[in-house]
């Protein structure tokens, strides 16, 4: 595989348990050779979702910082979907799939990336089948249920979409309000690379994320 490859990592992370399942998909392509995108740890959502209720940022004024930052989230992720990563592991596990790993998966689709679908988990909605809409994300109705499969998964998906034209969805082909969300989003990820965010002392996550609303306010 090209080593320059990065599969986004999209799922549920909103508790430990979930957070690790994460990692472990992203480990697992990183150990064969890709590179990941995996929001917990690369992208805005961890921070918001700590500060919740921290009484630092509970008061009015971060309120609209944060509904601010909440804009940056979906505009880098929707970058990093749609733009940046070759491809997409949705983690299905769970009684009902993430709703924003739903859209996310849904973009990569749209954009023509390859769409793993992992799932290792015995419920479903319809008698042992997950919902069509779903399962035709992966292009042929599959999906992978051991993480070792993964990469096999990805690879296989890769050669058929590129012996087909490939994906051809670029800022300039795209719908109006998809490629101004895309430019904003890789702004926000110039911005989060070049001032160190994610290296930044806990203490200074508060002022860094008012620094991001402004960002978007511009």
């Amino acid at each position: 595989m090209d080593e320059n490859t990065i599969i986004y990592c999209s799922g549920p992370l909103f508790c430990p348990e979930e957070k690790l399942g994460m990692e472990a998909v992203a480990k697992t392509l990183e150990s064969a050779g890709y590179k990941t995108f995996l929001p917990q740890r690369d992208g805005l959502e961890p921070f918001v979702m700590g500060l919740a209720n921290d009484p630092r940022v509970t008061n009015k004024a971060f309120r609209q910082i944060n509904s601010l930052v909440h804009r940056a989230i979906f505009a880098l992720d929707i970058y990093q979907v749609a733009v940046r990563c070759c491809g997409l592991v949705f983690n299905m596990n769970g009684r009902v799939p993430d709703e924003g790993a739903v859209v996310e998966a849904s973009v990569a689709f749209a954009a023509g990336k390859p769409v793993i679908l992992y799932k290792c988990d015995d419920r479903s909605l319809f008698n042992g089948y997950d919902n069509s809409m779903l399962l035709g994300l992966s292009g042929d109705f599959s999906t992978v249920k051991s993480l070792t499969a993964i990469p096999a998964q990805f690879e296989k998906l890769k050669a058929q979409i590129e012996s087909r034209g490939g994906s051809s969805y670029i800022p300039k082909t795209m719908p109006p309000f998809m490629a101004d969300t895309v430019a904003f989003g890789e702004k926000v990820w110039s911005f989060l690379c070049a001032t160190k965010f994610f290296e930044a002392p806990a203490r200074e996550i508060p002022a860094r994320l008012k620094d991001v609303a402004d960002l978007c306010r511009q």
